[in-house]
């Protein structure tokens, strides 16, 4: 049904994947359970394309990197860092949380590069 719809809307898996599993960490807060959700949630659409090799590792990471996206307060590493380092919470999104979604996005950005290099 979702590889349907992404056919439908014309959406690359890669941004889809990335797009959803983004959504996921933002709405409950733990990476881990985002990245899985979103990787069962294109994985019919993955395989009806037919990735393989390398384009598929560049899905996985485009999917993780967007399960490291915009870490805030439903996040217990926002918490578990800003304990750590003694920061309130205006400090711990203007560090955690931007470093964060940098991560998230220079991964995605590298995973679209490797996607359409292969």
């Amino acid at each position: 049904a979702l590889s349907d719809v992404l056919a439908d809307i014309g959406m690359p898996i890669l941004v889809a994947g990335f797009l959803i599993s983004t959504a996921l960490r933002v709405a409950q807060g733990s990476a881990t359970v985002a990245l899985i959700t979103a990787a069962g949630l294109v994985q019919p659409a993955v395989q009806a394309a037919g990735y393989q090799g390398i384009q598929l590792s560049a899905i996985v990471i485009a999917v993780a990197s967007g399960s490291v996206m915009l870490s805030h307060v439903n996040d217990s590493g926002f918490w578990l860092v800003g304990r750590f380092f003694n920061m309130d919470i205006k400090t711990t999104f203007k560090t955690w949380t931007a470093m964060q979604t940098l991560v998230g996005l220079v991964g995605f950005a590298l995973s679209g590069i490797i996607f359409w290099l292969a």
